[in-house]
């Protein structure tokens, strides 16, 4: 009896979410309450102890959505915002010259590039990203071995680095910033990605792991590779070489993540483990909203089985805001499924449901 109650909430929250109406004035409304939050809880401790630096990456997936924000609201200050973290750290990217990690913050550089063109916002990037190509990371993608994550041997690498070489190439036009992204993400796709699932494991150590009799595949962890998936089509040509390899690997991921959403919205934290990670989890689920709608919005995803799927995962996750503003059930920092709470955020989460907004609004008839 139990369980019947259980599955009729669960259609009866599936039926709302979908009948739900998404209205562009309430996506700005909630948006907006969202950034305003973070920005005045940008050095509140996380999943740390401390603040976050400016630069470290869970700041700069903030800063990712943040911008697309800025854009859509067309009020400077959150571009006056962002180009205060610039200004501040000299449009440096973090600390380790080989970590895909510390490359995240150019991301948000190429943003401010966009519409200020102002040079220095580019160059230590672009001066970074040269030396790469010419003193390459030559360890193995193997977990573990020496240096191993001076290369993108972990999933989530493929959200924080190759988009900025993506940004790079279609700002400078410059061919080698391309190349250089293509042949390592393709190394990291032979080795992460799952033929048979269309999805990739979070790093090598869970190749061949299971959980409860399933593959491991990690929510947020497929969240960072399809939102930088749809980052770095937008960069690209189409009828390209490399535009129809990552447009492959798009539409392999979107028809398996429309077969995996949750009859609540969401995705779980465990893609093929739903019943054992029933918890909501907000970034994640946030990315493939973003990823999806994106897909949408650019005429790549057809049919209203998309839209349906995008309409239900957006009222869930503005759902879980609190009145505040505040994102909740952001799974704290990690690298596998675990936990996630209605009182716990993450700066990262909000830079995702930003994201996930922005191309929500498009598809609404949000100007």
């Amino acid at each position: 009896m139990k369980t019947f109650q259980l599955l009729l909430i669960s259609l009866l929250l599936s039926h709302l979410c979908f009948a739900q109406e998404i209205k562009p004035e309430e996506v700005r409304t909630i948006m907006k309450r969202v950034a305003d939050w973070q920005m005045d809880h940008i050095n509140d401790s996380y999943s740390n102890k401390n603040p976050h630096h400016p630069l470290h990456w869970t700041n700069a997936a903030l800063y990712v959505g943040m911008a697309k924000w800025a854009q859509m609201a067309n009020d400077d200050t959150y571009f006056n915002w962002l180009k205060g973290i610039g200004n501040q750290n000299d449009w440096q990217l973090h600390e380790r010259k080989y970590h895909a990690d510390d490359h995240a913050v150019g991301r948000m550089y190429a943003a401010l590039y966009r519409k200020y063109g102002e040079e220095k916002m580019l160059a230590p990037t672009m001066e970074q990203f040269d030396f790469l190509i010419y003193h390459p990371a030559r360890t193995k993608l193997n977990w573990g071995t020496p240096y191993h994550q001076d290369r993108w041997n972990w999933c989530d690498a493929l959200f924080m680095s190759p988009p900025v070489w993506a940004d790079l190439y279609n700002i400078t036009g410059e061919q080698k910033y391309l190349d250089f992204m293509f042949e390592e993400y393709m190394a990291t796709t032979e080795f992460l990605f799952d033929a048979e699932e269309h999805l990739y494991y979070r790093d090598e150590r869970f190749k061949g792991k299971l959980d409860q009799g399933t593959k491991i595949f990690w929510g947020r962890g497929n969240g960072w590779v399809y939102a930088g998936l749809a980052d770095i089509l937008s960069n690209l040509k189409p009828q390209t070489k490399e535009y129809d390899y990552f447009l492959d690997i798009y539409n392999k991921m979107s028809a398996k993540l429309l077969e995996l959403q949750t009859p609540q919205g969401h995705w779980a934290m465990s893609l093929l483990g739903q019943e054992f990670y029933p918890t909501p989890e907000t970034s994640g689920s946030s990315f493939f909203v973003y990823g999806l709608t994106w897909g949408i919005n650019n005429g790549i995803l057809k049919g209203a089985k998309y839209k349906k799927a995008v309409t239900k995962g957006w009222n869930a996750m503005a759902g879980y805001v609190n009145e505040d503003g505040m994102l909740g059930y952001v799974q704290p920092i990690g690298a596998e499924p675990g936990n996630a709470s209605p009182d716990k955020t993450e700066v990262y989460g909000t830079g995702a449901f930003l994201s996930a907004g922005s191309e929500i609004y498009k598809m609404v008839g949000g100007n």
